[in-house]
């Protein structure tokens, strides 16, 4: 409370006079809402409680309903920001008014228990008075550790504003000297390529290359060496899939989330290549970041290239000696060797590569600065820690990543027959184990799958791909053994009479040659099928895919197709132990309904298990009956 008060009283109560002035309603929290009776969209249709009305800061309506907001949350500041931009988008915030918001929200959750502690000793038996007071103290002591700065800033984001109101003086700043600046590290006299380490990296590969140290080491040098090139540089914004593991997972508001954003530039070169300060400068701090993934030796510079302007640039993954050579307040000049690029696993355990990063506000933070941020909270990261590219004198071009972009070329250049999942699409572009990564870095357990039988991306399975097809891959009208030792290994799974193997590429191929064999040996087409089952999108597949003909669009079953229930023990017609046999007679009834009409089935087909209609096994005995 002590923290609090004093950055009320000296950086909020002057500020106050300059600020709008209304008739606030003042206590928009949950227990003062009046909800419309719709579970499924509920929408808010009124308030009550008007005793806390106030003519004052037009800005405390929102500190109000924002204190509340954050409540019981993991991450209050995010929920609160939510709170901000729809605010914002109904009634125009002014820029000062953000610069005290988060002043003013804890100005509001220190009334919330002053009040509790003093209802409770005058009116103890009154409960709902207490009913703020705790999740008021557990948000206050989450608000304590978010530096007002960086709430600042994230405040300037939602409502459109660039978020970090140094970057515009920097950026001009940069725009006028930047052919002036020294490199960072010196590169003529060698090739240095751009390197892609963002989640759907191609070149980086499967995820057994970067899970342990010395396959990374060998695959960045596997890299360099294919591109002929001695150094490698990128990753400014990049979404980088090493963070990933449930070691870095922290679960947020919205469920798990990784830190996957790169907010400095690497440039990847042998371990004791030279260092230089760009500009001259003092060293802020000096510091060992020890334990895998982290820094390492770090040496954070303070730059002030002309009066009211200061920025830092920090320089990780260095040598344990680098750390001797400098002391914090020791002043460089341009141009001055400071450190060299240090190996593993004393650099953090890395593949040698020096982490540069440009930072305009340090928020109270010394020898240590956050190096990857959440993806929801990128663009103002991105702004406290601009692109560092020009202190390289290297340009790296940028990517489109942008979701909306692909789904409108999407929309535009595909065909119809591929579908997309979800309201809001996934961007996916890696796959590993049993999870998907979209292009954030954000894990998703993969439910839905059914082709990555023993996982996404099996490195066995990579691995004989890859050497199958760096040598032949053609179609099978020729003889090769590979066919034929597949088809002996699937064989030897299958119990007699099976003792041949169709070959083809896809399920909806194999179904069709399967309906066309059925007719072949019987000279019918009439099919019994299962409710809800699909099969393929041929005509033919469709024609006994109730999924299809009985969904939007669909046109029922046609006349060569009898449709039987799904055996489904959990929410079928039929749960008892016997329910396989009983769901069987159905089938009966089908052949029957086929008599009636004249025609005779040609045979029946179900999946093994029931995709589309809700992963459901077949029950005992269902198909034997």
């Amino acid at each position: 409370a002590d923290y609090f008060w004093d950055l009320f009283e000296k950086t909020t109560l002057p500020q106050l006079p300059a600020l709008r002035k209304s008739v606030n309603y003042n206590d928009a929290h949950e227990h003062n809402l009046l909800v419309s009776g719709s579970p499924e969209k509920p929408e808010i249709n009124g308030v009550i409680d008007f005793g806390d009305a106030l003519y004052c800061e037009t800005i405390n309506e929102l500190a109000i309903a924002s204190a509340y907001a954050g409540m019981y949350l993991p991450d209050p500041l995010n929920a609160i920001a939510d709170v901000v931009r729809g605010y914002h988008s109904q009634f125009t915030i002014e820029e000062k008014e953000l610069s005290v918001l988060y002043s003013l929200i804890s100005a509001r959750l220190m009334l919330t228990v002053a009040n509790a502690a003093w209802n409770k000793y005058h009116e103890p038996e009154n409960e709902y008075l207490q009913v703020s007071e705790k999740p008021a103290w557990d948000l206050l002591k989450k608000w304590k550790k978010i530096h007002p700065e960086f709430a600042h800033y994230r405040f300037r984001e939602v409502c459109g504003f660039k978020p970090c109101n140094k970057e515009k003086y920097f950026q001009q700043w940069l725009s006028n000297n930047h052919q002036k600046l020294i490199p960072v590290i010196e590169s003529s006299g060698h090739k240095v390529m751009s390197l892609d380490l963002s989640v759907g990296s191609l070149v980086l590969g499967n995820n057994s290359h970067f899970n342990d140290i010395s396959k990374f080491c060998r695959c960045i040098d596997r890299i360099l060496e294919d591109q002929d090139a001695s150094m490698a540089i990128g990753g400014y914004g990049e979404r980088r899939p090493f963070y990933t593991t449930d070691a870095y997972q922290m679960e947020r508001n919205d469920g798990a989330s990784w830190r996957t954003v790169h907010l400095g530039v690497d440039l990847w070169a042998r371990a004791g290549t030279d260092i230089f300060a760009s500009l001259p400068g003092i060293v802020f701090s000096i510091q060992d970041n020890t334990g895998d993934c982290n820094y390492g030796p770090t040496i954070i510079l303070q730059h002030e290239p002309e009066p009211g302007l200061i920025f830092y640039a920090l320089y990780g993954h260095l040598s344990a000696d680098s750390l001797d050579n400098v002391r914090p307040g020791q002043r460089v000049s341009a141009g001055e060797k400071i450190a060299e690029i240090g190996r593993p696993p004393i650099n953090g355990n890395w593949p040698p590569h020096l982490h540069f990063q440009i930072i305009l506000d340090m928020l109270g933070m010394s020898g240590d600065y956050p190096g990857v941020a959440y993806p929801d909270e990128a663009n103002t990261w991105l702004s406290i820690c601009p692109s560092s590219y020009s202190f390289f004198g290297i340009p790296v071009p940028g990517q489109n990543n942008d979701a909306h972009f692909l789904r409108d070329q999407r929309n535009r250049l595909l065909g119809k027959n591929l579908s997309i999942s979800y309201e809001n699409p996934l961007h996916i572009v890696r796959g590993y184990q049993q999870h998907l990564y979209d292009w954030q870095g954000r894990r998703y357990l993969d439910t839905v799958n059914n082709v990555a039988h023993v996982g996404h991306e099996h490195p066995e399975v990579v691995k004989v791909a890859q050497q199958q097809m760096g040598v032949l891959n053609t179609n099978t009208r020729y003889l090769h053994k590979e066919i034929i030792l597949f088809a002996e290994e699937l064989l030897e799974t299958l119990p007699d009479p099976l003792s041949a193997v169709f070959f083809v590429n896809s399920g909806s191929e194999a179904n069709e040659l399967a309906l066309r064999m059925v007719e072949a040996y019987t000279g019918k087409k009439e099919m019994i099928a299962l409710e809800s089952g699909y099969h393929g999108n041929t005509n033919r597949c469709i024609e006994v895919s109730s999924y299809k003909f009985d969904g939007k669009g669909g046109k029922g079953a046609p006349e060569i197709t009898e449709v039987v229930p799904m055996p489904d023990r959990y929410r079928g017609l039929h749960r008892s132990e016997d329910s396989g046999a009983r769901y069987a007679e159905y089938v009966a009834q089908a052949i029957n309904n086929f008599k009636n009409k004249g025609r005779q089935p040609g045979g029946f087909i179900c999946e093994s298990i029931l995709s589309c209609g809700g992963q459901i096994v077949l029950p005992a005995g269902y198909l034997s009956n």
